[in-house]
């Protein structure tokens, strides 16, 4: 079991690297990311910037193995509404084929980070890397 420890934590670690970029781009494009805030939502790009502040401190969370459970379970909280406010409204309301194409992929893209963020967050309390220890 050592190795399936060591394999889980790289797969966090990627998990981790992913959304600390996915953050940083929140903050060095807000105006491009604008758009995709619903129309009903007020705050405007308040939401870019506070959507990229939550991937860093998850990515940071995930890395220091500090606060996984929460930090698990709130990403997928925000995934999952993007999902249902952004891109299945996007899916189904799309123009054009490139646009319901690009609407479906992100949907899968964060269904299947909110899925591995709970399982992530079900299985923090074994995260810790104890190579001594024979599972």
């Amino acid at each position: 079991m050592k190795h399936y420890h060591i394999i889980s934590r790289i797969a966090i670690y990627l998990l981790s690297i992913v959304m600390v970029i996915y953050g940083i781009f929140h903050f060095l494009n807000p105006h491009d990311l604008l758009v995709y805030v619903p129309a009903f939502v007020p705050g405007g790009i308040l939401w870019a910037y506070f959507v990229g502040t939550a991937f860093i401190l998850v990515g940071i969370a995930f890395i220091t193995n500090n606060m996984v459970k929460a930090a698990g379970y709130l990403l997928a909280a925000l995934l999952f509404i993007f999902i249902l406010t952004i891109h299945l409204p996007n899916y189904l309301n799309a123009g054009d084929k490139e646009m319901q194409s690009m609407a479906l992929i992100n949907l899968l893209k964060d269904t299947a980070i909110a899925g591995f963020a709970l399982h992530i967050a079900a299985g923090a309390y074994k995260q810790h890397l104890h190579l001594e220890n024979s599972d």
